[in-house]
Order: structure tokens, then C-alpha cells, then sequence
């Protein structure tokens, strides 16, 4: 079973690892620092390269998916190309411009087939791909309790992207009043620089713990028997002497990740909302980092 690193640590984006397996235009890494799809964020990209003697092969790492393993999906780089984290953008772009439909197509006409199983690799993250995606998974686990807290609203699906996001919730319908308190609470919660952190926790004990409404454990697989347990803190904590015993503004059960606090997120825009059927709603949310320019 792959070691899943971001899940100790998410602030890191380079690591070394070894492949398990190699099918296709996949492998199977015995430890990553990839995320894959899933909780409504989107799989990181970046680049997977192997070191030997004066030969360097490189590949970017397109599509990560977890089933029953990790699987990094993978089109060569070639070896002149500096682009690292481009296939963020264009998921499908090789370093020749090709599509991805020919993975086995490099700069040099030669095939270059993924990394063999036992090989030594070293993967590095785009980090302004995942940054972005910490930013927004964050800003969400804000909004989410935000709505539970102050409409009663629990959170029933969200959407990440590296520059926007949206998030339903079961509500009648909010207004353009509910929408501008909304959008001045939540970038209140920012400003506190609350700070984001993260433990492992028994299913078990948690679900005899936690609040099951707020820790959304019911929408887990029972197969999990450990769960990550993100929390967001409570403003001025440590200056109070409250400390870790304060009570947080938010524990989630996620395997997301997440800025340190935050005040990292900078300021949040609500875009719109729409009805997304009975009794839910959709808010749209998006950085004004990445509104800058729009019309």
C-alpha cells in the first residue's frame, strides 16, 4: 500500500520514492506526496524524473486516482524541458506540444515507457497548483461551518479548482444580504489567522466523540478505520492561554490539504449562488487573487 505523504505533511512538494508497479502509462509509487482526486479536490501534477549515471528521464505525472492504489499517470518530458507543472494547465501537453494521446512520443522520436518497478524516483509537486487547491479546500471548511453555525446549513457537496470553487448546502435560498454577510464573516474568519492543523483518530473513538454533523464521518467508507482529522482553531487561543483545549471553529474529517492558517488564504469573494433542487443551495466562491482583471 502507498504511503500517502501529504497526509503528514502537505507543505511539502519534492520526495523520494520507489515504484511498485508499472502498467501502461501508470505506476504505483511506494510513498507519494501526490494527491489524488478526491473530497472534491482535484489530483496535484508535477513531474516524476529517474537519475542515472548522466541520463536523466523524465516524465510529468497528468492524473493521480485512488482505487484500489494510487495510480500516477504519467507522458514523457523531455529532458531539455524546464516546464514542471505546466500539465496543470494543459493536463495533456507533452514538451514537443504533442497530445497526450501518443504518451510514448518524446522531443527525440524515442519511446520512452514509464519507470520500471524497483526504480528509484523523485517526485516534485507543482506547487502553485497545490498551494492554490490548500487555499480553496481551506476557504471551504470556513464556509462550511460558517453556514452550520450561523444558517443552519450542513454542507452536502463541494467543488474545488485552482481558481474558483463552489459549495452546496441544504438551504431554502440565500439572498443578496445572506450572501454579503456571508462574504464579511468569512473573510473576518481569515483575517484571525486561525491556525490549521491535522491528526490521525480511530474511527471508533471519533464517531463516539466528535460531532457527527460537524466531522461528516457518516459520508466516509466504513472501510476506513482511521480517520485524518483537520481542525481549524479558535482566534486568539494562545493568547488567551486557552491553548489546544480551546474549542475549534471547525474539525472535519478530511484527507484534503490545507494552508497553515488562515490568514493564507487571502481574501475571499463570493461570486453567486443558485437552487440546486429542493431545499439546497449553491455558493460559488472564488480569491480575489484570481478575480483580478476580470470584467
Amino acid at each position: 500500500m502507498t504511503e500517502e505523504l501529504y497526509l503528514a505533511d502537505d507543505t511539502v512538494t519534492t520526495f523520494e520514492a520507489t515504484v511498485d508497479r508499472a502498467l501502461d502509462d501508470r505506476v504505483v509509487l511506494d510513498r507519494t506526496q501526490f494527491y489524488p482526486t478526491g473530497g472534491g479536490q482535484p489530483h496535484d501534477t508535477g513531474t516524476l524524473r529517474v537519475v542515472d549515471g548522466e541520463r536523466e528521464d523524465r516524465w510529468r505525472v497528468v492524473d493521480v486516482q485512488k482505487t484500489d492504489a494510487i495510480y500516477h499517470t504519467l507522458t514523457p518530458v523531455d529532458a531539455g524541458d524546464d516546464t514542471d507543472g505546466e500539465a496543470a494547465s494543459d493536463p495533456g501537453a507533452t514538451a514537443g506540444g504533442e497530445a497526450a494521446s501518443d504518451p510514448g512520443a518524446t522531443a527525440g522520436g524515442d519511446a520512452l515507457s514509464p519507470p520500471e518497478p524497483g526504480t528509484a524516483v523523485v517526485g516534485e509537486i507543482d506547487a502553485a497548483r497545490r498551494a492554490a487547491h490548500s487555499k480553496y479546500h481551506t476557504a471551504q471548511h470556513l464556509l462550511s461551518a460558517l453556514l452550520l453555525n450561523e444558517f443552519d446549513a450542513p454542507t452536502t457537496g463541494n467543488q474545488l479548482y485552482d481558481d474558483h470553487a463552489h459549495l452546496d448546502a441544504a438551504y431554502d435560498r440565500f439572498s443578496e444580504a445572506d450572501l454579503d454577510r456571508i462574504e464579511a464573516r468569512l473573510n473576518e474568519l481569515v483575517a484571525d489567522a486561525r491556525p490549521v492543523t491535522s491528526y490521525a483518530m480511530d474511527r471508533a473513538e471519533a464517531e463516539e466523540t466528535l460531532d457527527p454533523e460537524r466531522t461528516r464521518i457518516d459520508l466516509l467508507p466504513g472501510s476506513i478505520e482511521e480517520l485524518r482529522i483537520v481542525e481549524i482553531g479558535s482566534a486568539g487561543a494562545d493568547e488567551a492561554g486557552l491553548g489546544v483545549d480551546a474549542d475549534p471553529y471547525d474539525r472535519t474529517a478530511c484527507a484534503g490539504t490545507h494552508v497553515g492558517d488562515t490568514a493564507e488564504i487571502g481574501e475571499v469573494v463570493v461570486t453567486g449562488r443558485e437552487t440546486k433542487g429542493s431545499d439546497e443551495e449553491r455558493v460559488r466562491f472564488a480569491l480575489a487573487e484570481d478575480l483580478d482583471g476580470d470584467e
